[in-house]
């Protein structure tokens, strides 16, 4: 299997880790990393039973640490415990209780004037929770009821997650770019009795408008004319942007109002270990998204345990991970993993670059960031705009960089290391998925010798391998599928309301393991470099999105007759969307119709979706079957000579018709 990524030369770049870094760190060196992993995958019952003891603040006792039986784990089995409680009591009546929590900056609106500022320490963060947590029993809220949470990167989006945790509510975090139809679909599948959203929230200098999306979901149906949103009976506000909103009597309250009715006493629920925390929607290929669920204490311990040994938090660390809360990364390494450690976490509502490019350095500089974890496409686009925009700015409070969401190429990582690190800063590469919860496959930055572009050797506990088509490990240099062999703690725990999905995705492709779905090789060191997805769901700009969903939204566009989406090779995303497009008899293409089309994947489905390219064609290649030959499409669009038997398409001269992006 071809590695879009990397290169040979590459893996004989070894960068060791600083001595003077090793000192101080949590994993001192290669051969303590070593004799921890071993014992975690000889021993797992054990290696994780004292892990949970020593990292995480139980009610009861669990009975049993693991019971497994393939597709389906239980950990810590009999154990109570509640996140809240652990990322929040637990500081209280110890001098964490007065230290930043959160540090909040909002997006400027326009160049030299500051974004709102906002910290808030662990009492006050607990206050907030508690408050917030009153409201929603008050609201008829009850432990196992779903919420969908639609609100921009504020530290309200943290407070909402972790008051639902406390009363054990299930929460669904939407991302704030997403439509109304996908709030309206993630409703429908969760059944939802709640939705806590804002007037709007800032992007670029404008107002997303997140309430009206959320009004215009409830007039939605599905196919069979079901009204998608029948189960809300409440809507909270919050009052962001300021814009004007339409109320619905009845069923939506402002957030500031609520509050004002009720107090801040409110003890943390008993959970039991497997308790449903969250449920996190993720691209499917078939074309509906998939519900990933994550239970209580198996994912807490993983947010926690790879928070402090991958990113080697320290007490006095300003730690920023730059990603959205509705994306897993947000929900483990901005809210549930560092406050679970005790950490000073950052968070920033806004694109990278306005108002100007040396957003992100700026803030750096300002509050002394010294933890970054960011994604290879934002690396890509700050090489892109010049290395001129960071030197403005002093980065000396770095001490070490992370980067996540889709392979690094060696060249942004070298950037990274050099321009962002000055040369001083250990890189953590880390692969993991949202049905990891946790990260997987990472450098530890004391101990780990790295490499550009590999995310290097498992997380303690992970025992992944690179399988041929029948599940048969391959040499090292020989490209396969990833799979993992042991069950982890953090590991989803099906997909909701859908077992057999769960099973025919993940555990019947190579019986017995987890299918990652991603293509890997390892190196002669054993390093793990991971090519890219290998299935219908692409990776554009760390996110996911399933070509099925996009080919839907264009499809129910009245001109359309047929469309196939593939993914092509970006230098700055990834991966790129490009759509070949057949059109009904008497439409004509045009470049209107492109942009037509365009803005209706992105207001079906989101922004993010948008094919970067759509090509009109007359017709598809397809085999004798009706089966459209993807592997084509995919040569078309990077611009590749065809390649492989084509003696199964229906038609040849198909090829030869197929349009170009600038026709």
């Amino acid at each position: 299997m071809a590695d879009n990524f990397t290169s040979l030369s590459h893996e004989n770049r070894i960068f060791k880790p600083h001595k003077d870094f090793s000192a101080r760190a949590h994993i001192k060196s290669f051969a303590q990393y070593k004799k921890l992993y071993n014992e975690s995958i000889k021993s797992p019952e054990k290696f994780w039973a004292r892990e949970a003891k020593n990292e995480l603040a139980w009610f009861k006792p669990w009975k049993k640490v693991l019971d497994w039986k393939v597709p389906s784990a239980k950990w810590f089995v009999g154990g109570q415990l509640n996140v809240s409680h652990n990322c929040l009591d637990k500081w209280l009546g110890t001098p964490t209780a007065n230290k930043a929590a959160l540090i909040w900056e909002g997006e400027p609106a326009a160049p030299g004037k500051p974004g709102e500022e906002r910290t808030l320490t662990y009492k006050q963060l607990h206050h907030e929770v508690c408050l917030f947590a009153n409201v929603l029993k008050k609201n008829g809220i009850k432990k196992g009821d779903r919420i969908l949470i639609y609100l921009p990167m504020v530290p309200e989006a943290a407070i909402a997650m972790l008051a639902c945790t406390r009363i054990g509510a299930v929460h669904s975090v939407v991302f704030g770019g997403f439509s109304a139809q996908s709030v309206a679909d993630r409703v429908f599948d969760s059944q939802a009795k709640m939705i806590i959203t804002a007037d709007g929230g800032f992007r670029r200098g404008a107002v997303v408008p997140l309430k009206k999306n959320v009004d215009d979901a409830f007039p939605l149906n599905d196919a069979h004319g079901n009204c998608l949103t029948k189960t809300i009976e409440k809507v909270i506000v919050l009052k962001r942007a300021g814009n004007e909103v339409a109320f619905t009597p009845g069923r939506d309250v402002w957030w500031h109002e609520e509050v004002a009715t009720v107090d801040a006493n409110c003890p943390a629920e008993k959970m039991d270990s497997e308790a449903p925390l969250f449920i996190l929607y993720t691209s499917g290929s078939t074309g509906k998204p998939k519900g990933i669920l994550h239970t209580t204490a198996g994912y807490l311990l993983g947010a926690k345990m790879t928070s402090k040994y991958v990113f080697d938090l320290r007490d006095e660390d300003v730690y920023w991970c730059t990603a959205d809360v509705g994306w897993v990364t947000g929900h483990s390494y901005v809210v549930y993993g560092p406050l679970a450690n005790g950490a000073t976490s950052l968070m920033y509502e806004g694109a990278p670059n306005f108002p100007e490019p040396d957003r992100f350095w700026r803030i750096v500089a300002k509050y002394g960031v010294t933890i970054l974890y960011t994604a290879p496409t934002a690396i890509r686009a700050f090489m892109k705009w010049g290395d001129e925009w960071p030197k403005k700015h002093d980065l000396s409070s770095l001490r070490l960089l992370g980067t996540v969401g889709e392979p690094i190429n060696p060249e942004a990582w070298m950037w990274y290391h050099t321009v962002i690190g000055r040369k001083r800063c250990p890189i953590v590469d880390t692969w993991w998925q949202t049905e990891t919860g946790g990260i997987m496959i990472t450098p530890l930055p004391g101990a780990t010798p790295t490499k550009p572009g590999t995310a290097t050797l498992p997380f303690f506990g992970i025992l992944p391998e690179v399988v041929d088509d029948q599940g048969n490990a391959v040499p090292h240099n020989s490209g396969g599928k990833l799979v993992v062999r042991k069950p982890w703690p953090s590991m989803l725990r099906g997909l909701w309301g859908d077992p057999k999905r769960y099973k025919e995705v993940y555990w019947s492709e190579v019986p017995g393991s987890y299918f990652t779905g991603d293509g890997c090789r390892q190196d002669k060191d054993g390093y793990f470099w991971i090519v890219g997805r290998i299935d219908d769901v692409l990776n554009v700009a760390g996110h996911r999105i399933g070509t099925a969903e996009v080919e839907s939204a264009l499809v129910s566009n009245s001109k359309v007759a047929e469309a196939a989406v593939v993914g092509r090779p970006d230098a700055l995303k990834g991966q790129a969307l490009v759509a070949f497009v057949t059109l009904k008899t008497g439409v004509t293409a045009t470049p209107a119709l492109r942009d037509e089309l365009r803005n209706h994947v992105g207001k079906e489905i989101g922004p993010v979706a948008k094919p970067d390219d759509i090509r009109f064609a007359e017709a598809l290649p397809k085999t004798r079957s009706g089966k459209i030959m993807r592997r084509l499409l995919k040569q078309v669009a990077s611009g590749a000579e065809i390649k492989g038997d084509t003696t199964t398409l229906e038609d040849l001269t198909v090829l030869t018709k197929l349009g170009s992006a600038e026709d």
